[in-house]
C-alpha cells in the first residue's frame, strides 16, 4: 500500500510541498539580506533582484536615511549597494548593486490574484538569510498607512508568517513570479505586501531612471463617506470624500474648497475614495487646471483647481 493510499491527504500535502520547494528554489537566490546603516544605527531587511543590471526592489522604510547598504545573498555573495530612488508614499525603493548579482526574479501581476491562492514569502527575518514561509492570500484590497502620511491601496493580506527583517522581501505566486513586496507585520498570523502591478511597475521604472516620483498636491485632508440617496443620484456614485481640513493658501483653498464639502469628481473622473484621489495626483496633473466638483449645501458646485508638486517626504 502506498503512502497516498494509507493517508488520502498525503498526495495533496506532497503537491503543496512540491510547489513551495520549487518556488523557493527559483526565488530565494535573488533575495538578499539588507544591512542599512544610518546615523541612528543599523537596520535589517530584505531586497529582491529585479533587473539584469543589478537593480533590487525593497521597502522604502528599510533604507530610510541609509548612509550605506550591504547585501548578502544565500550563495554567500556579498556586495555593496546604493539607493537610487525611494518613494515613501508607496513604501517602495530601488537599490543598485555595485557588483554582479544573481539573476533577477520574474515579475508577475497582483491584479490576477484571488483570495485563497497559494503564496510564498522569501526574506531574512531577524537576519536569518533565505527564510521561506508559505500561506494563502487572505484578502485583497487592504489599505496600508505609510510613514509619509499616505495610504497604499490594493495591499495583499497573507497568512504567510512575516517577521522583522522580512520587509522588502519577495512574495511570490505558485509560478515563482514576484507579485508583492513584503512590507509589514500587522499582527499574529497577518502579513501585508505592497502589490506588484501596473502602478508599482511604473513607480519602479521611474525610480530607476529618475530617482523620485513626482506627485500633485491639493492641500486637503478628508475621509470617505456614504452619500445620501439624493446626492448619490445626482453624483452617480454612492461614496465621496468629505473634506475635513483645507491647508491655507493651498491649491484647494485658492479654488474655494471648504471643510465640509464632499469631493465628487476631479478632472471629470469620479472620486469614490481617498485611493481614487491619490491615483489622480500624478506628475501630469502638476500645474494643470482641473475641473473639480463638490457637493455643498444641497447642490453640486464646480471649481477649477491647479495642483502643485507635493514636497518630498
Amino acid at each position: 500500500m502506498s503512502n497516498a493510499d494509507a493517508n488520502p491527504d498525503a498526495g495533496a500535502l506532497d503537491a503543496y510541498s512540491t510547489v513551495v520547494v520549487r518556488v523557493a528554489a527559483a526565488v530565494s537566490p535573488a533575495v538578499a539580506a539588507v544591512t542599512a546603516r544610518t546615523a541612528r544605527g543599523v537596520g535589517l531587511g530584505s531586497a529582491t533582484v529585479v533587473s539584469a543590471e543589478g537593480h533590487l526592489l525593497t521597502s522604502a522604510h528599510v533604507v530610510e536615511s541609509a548612509t550605506s547598504v550591504d547585501l548578502a545573498f544565500g550563495d554567500g555573495t556579498r556586495v555593496r549597494a546604493r539607493v537610487v530612488g525611494r518613494d515613501p508614499l508607496s513604501d517602495l525603493a530601488i537599490l543598485k548593486a555595485d557588483e554582479p548579482t544573481p539573476p533577477p526574479v520574474e515579475l508577475g501581476d497582483a491584479a490576477a490574484l484571488q483570495v485563497g491562492q497559494l503564496v510564498v514569502a522569501v526574506g531574512n527575518p531577524f537576519g536569518l538569510a533565505g527564510s521561506v514561509t508559505a500561506g494563502i492570500v487572505s484578502a485583497l484590497g487592504r489599505s496600508l498607512p505609510t510613514r509619509a502620511g499616505r495610504v497604499v491601496d490594493e495591499v495583499i493580506q497573507t497568512d504567510a508568517a512575516l517577521n522583522p527583517g522580512n520587509s522588502g522581501g519577495a512574495l511570490a505566486d505558485s509560478s515563482a513570479r514576484m507579485i508583492g513586496v513584503n512590507t509589514a507585520v500587522a499582527g499574529t498570523g497577518l502579513g501585508l505586501a505592497v502589490p506588484v502591478n501596473a502602478t508599482s511597475r511604473q513607480i519602479m521604472n521611474t525610480l530607476m531612471h529618475e530617482g523620485r516620483v513626482r506627485r500633485g498636491w491639493l492641500g486637503i485632508a478628508g475621509a470617505e463617506i456614504a452619500l445620501q440617496e439624493a446626492v448619490a443620484r445626482k453624483a452617480g456614485a454612492r461614496t465621496g470624500i468629505q473634506v475635513m481640513t483645507v491647508v491655507p493658501s493651498s491649491p484647494a483653498d485658492l479654488a474655494g474648497v471648504r471643510p465640509g464639502d464632499v469631493l465628487i469628481s476631479l478632472d471629470r473622473t469620479p472620486i469614490h475614495s481617498v485611493a481614487d484621489l491619490q491615483r489622480l495626483m500624478i506628475a501630469s496633473t502638476i500645474g494643470r487646471r482641473l475641473e473639480l466638483t463638490v457637493w455643498r449645501n444641497g447642490a453640486l458646485v464646480d471649481a477649477v483647481v491647479e495642483p502643485t508638486e507635493l514636497a518630498d517626504a
